[in-house]
């Protein structure tokens, strides 16, 4: 089996447990790591170099997200989604998301959104560096401070929730094309829309936005299912 690709994983600095689980939602973003397949916490732990027991302790983390499920006595089973799940996840973000821009636009301040334009700049010079996990936090971070402006912390919760157990998998042939950063351009576009006033327009961008992260999410699993063998082992 083909050995793991380099990873910077030990620092002084960080703590191990962290950096495994920053390296492991990388595999999953890239499709390292596939949806149903289980994996042990030695058999990654020998990929990475370190002891299981970060790797359970990492993989714990990632379950509490909705990202993994444990299997007992085996390891830990990497989330299936189905298109009918990605439907309802949009669905679900949809009716939370476009009203509320709609009503932030209304009545945050011109300050409070330009605020966010430091978060909506760097999506797209991510998308644009090819850094898939950098794309994801900044997006992450943008969505859910646009969403705080509304005042509502389980609001916020409850998508960023959402945002986790639909994380996106398979993104790098999705990057190879250049499909995200016309995604990530619309954080800006959204932004403009909402700093001028114009709350129909937001919420229409919004609801654009959300359905072709639909379709990326799509994308994305169509990508992972189509990728070699995996590097990472399973069992």
């Amino acid at each position: 089996m083909a050995d793991l690709k380099p990873r910077a994983l030990i620092s002084v600095q960080e703590r191990l447990r962290d950096q495994v689980a920053h390296a492991l939602r990388a595999a999953l973003i890239s499709g390292e790591l596939r949806p149903g397949v289980v994996y042990s916490a030695p058999a990654l732990a020998a990929d990475f170099g370190v002891s299981a027991t970060p790797v359970r302790e990492a993989m714990l983390d990632l379950a509490r997200e909705g990202l993994v499920e444990a299997v007992r006595n085996k390891g830990f089973r990497v989330t299936e989604l189905s298109e009918r799940d990605l439907d309802e996840f949009t669905e679900i973000r949809a009716l939370i998301e476009v009203p509320t821009v709609g009503r932030v636009t209304r009545t945050a301040t011109r300050d409070q959104l330009e605020a966010l334009r430091p978060e909506a700049e760097a999506i797209v010079a991510a998308a644009r560096e090819h850094d898939l996990i950098a794309y994801l936090e900044a997006d992450r971070r943008f969505h859910l401070g646009l969403l705080g402006l509304a005042g509502n912390a389980r609001l916020v919760e409850t998508v960023g929730d959402l945002r986790k157990r639909s994380r996106l998998y398979g993104l790098t042939r999705l990057d190879q094309r250049g499909e995200l950063v016309s995604s990530a351009e619309e954080h800006l576009e959204l932004l403009d829309l909402m700093i001028a006033g114009d709350a129909e327009a937001a919420e229409e961008c919004m609801s654009r936005h959300l359905g072709h992260v639909r379709s990326l999410w799509a994308a994305g699993l169509e990508a992972a299912a189509e990728e070699e063998p995996l590097r990472l082992r399973a069992r």
